[in-house]
């Protein structure tokens, strides 16, 4: 949990993507968030947590469906949306983050 806090509490923007291997959406969301990273590259930071793996994380956060992804700004959650969220509207975003 102290390894998270240190990750999300950085100047640039930290999305994070709560999945679980066994989520249809979870795997549609996999190459747009590559795709993401390729746009904006070290601007931004992308984790994967698998919230099958990482219960502790996914209840403090209450994340209840997959996907969830969280953006996190210095350690303060600055979005957050449940479900597939396409690549330019995500770019879009997280520019407006950085």
């Amino acid at each position: 949990m102290s390894q998270f806090s240190e990750i999300i509490n950085q100047e640039k923007p930290v999305l994070v993507d709560f999945f679980a291997e066994w989520c249809g959406p979870c795997k549609t969301m996999s190459p747009i968030l590559k795709e993401v990273k390729d746009v904006l590259g070290d601007q931004v930071s992308i984790i994967k947590i698998d919230v099958d793996k990482n219960q502790t994380i996914a209840s403090k956060y209450q994340v209840r469906g997959v996907p969830t992804l969280l953006l996190f700004k210095n350690g303060s959650q600055v979005w957050r949306q449940s479900g597939v969220v396409q690549k330019n509207e995500l770019t879009t975003l997280l520019q407006s983050h950085i």
